[in-house]
């Protein structure tokens, strides 16, 4: 396919010259529809500059290649839910609080509907694009875990809870947060937790966590 001109108004920021955030958003949000309807492979920085409404040299303006869009798309997905300030431990705020906390925002980034569809399609096109699953989980679940590890060092370094290994420590939680729930989702046999079954489901996962680490 032929490049098309950009138009004056689209032309790619100059040195010096802030990106235009609104185009860049609006490329985020046309590359995750593209990416969870055609899959990774399928979808061409082409494609993703005409839905976004943007000439291509914009989108490579902002992000070098596709693999570099799409876990833009990931990060930017789970920053929205799970931002950096939320895997702090501030000395005023017990340590339940800040578990719930993170708890309530993966449950709920996790029941997305965006997120559910996102995990079916790497599933269903695993064998045919392995790419598409290794960059989803650079992107997101393996920074969140980082984040998450840090946090519990931190924590077992104050004397808060007694964790050897932070980064597996780190993965049983999320584990715990997912269980069945999210797996009856995925398989389309029960909706998403929401309102008080959600509540009740995080709450019982912290305390567990909390006494497993005592």
């Amino acid at each position: 396919m032929q490049m098309s001109a950009p138009m004056p108004n689209d032309a790619p920021p100059g040195p010096g010259r802030p990106k235009d955030m609104a185009k860049r958003d609006a490329i985020l949000q046309a590359a995750k529809a593209l990416f969870l309807s055609l899959g990774y492979a399928n979808t061409s920085m082409d494609a993703v500059a005409s839905a976004a409404g943007v000439s291509k040299l914009t989108v490579y303006s902002h992000f070098n290649d596709k693999q570099n869009l799409f876990s833009s798309a990931i990060m930017a997905t789970c920053q929205g839910q799970l931002p950096d300030l939320i895997f702090e431990m501030p000395d005023d705020v017990p340590l339940e609080q800040v578990l719930l906390n993170i708890a309530r925002s993966f449950q709920a980034l996790i029941s997305s509907d965006e997120s559910v569809k996102l995990s079916r399609l790497i599933m269903a096109l695993g064998s045919q694009d392995p790419g598409f699953g290794q960059y989803f989980y650079e992107a997101g679940p393996k920074r969140v875990l980082a984040d998450m590890e840090s946090l519990l060092r931190n924590v077992q370094q104050r004397g808060l809870l007694r964790i050897d290994n932070p980064l597996r420590a780190a993965e049983h939680f999320f584990c715990l947060v997912k269980g069945a729930p999210d797996y009856r989702l995925l398989l389309g046999c029960a909706p998403p937790l929401q309102g008080e079954p959600a509540e009740d489901h995080v709450r019982e996962v912290v305390g567990l966590f909390l006494r497993a680490y005592a």
